[in-house]
């Protein structure tokens, strides 16, 4: 069975940083691209960063372009989000997902396998 366990959710103050972390257990997705999506209260989840299955390609949605990273260890079966300089804007619960695909893409139709949700909640 596909379990997708996200940790490092919280609350942290406006500018402060967190790393979210997504461990994958289940079956290897070495092949596949990983990525992160947010949902807002009374918003449509938003794809937030993609990472093709090598590494080697990223995608990242404007609002959070120069502040947040998204990696990955194949080694490990992870993938993570570091999110620096953060906004009250950015407050959402954050989900880890496995694409069907080993491009990065931001369309949540490619996504196979979901995680649970971390909660992250900026204060201003």
């Amino acid at each position: 069975q596909v379990q997708l366990v996200e940790s490092g959710g919280g609350l942290v103050q406006a500018g402060g940083s967190l790393r979210l972390s997504c461990a994958a257990s289940g079956r290897t997705f070495s092949s596949r691209a990983m990525g992160w999506f947010r949902q807002a209260p009374g918003k449509e989840r938003e794809s937030v960063a993609a990472i093709s299955r090598s590494g080697a390609t990223t995608y990242y949605t404007d609002s959070v372009k120069s502040r947040f990273t998204i990696s990955r260890d194949n080694a490990k079966n992870a993938v993570y989000l570091q999110m620096n300089t953060l906004k009250p804007e950015d407050t959402a619960v954050y989900y880890c997902a496995v694409f069907i695909t080993d491009q990065a893409v931001r369309a949540a139709a490619y996504v196979q396998y979901w995680g649970q949700g971390t909660q992250v909640t900026v204060s201003s």
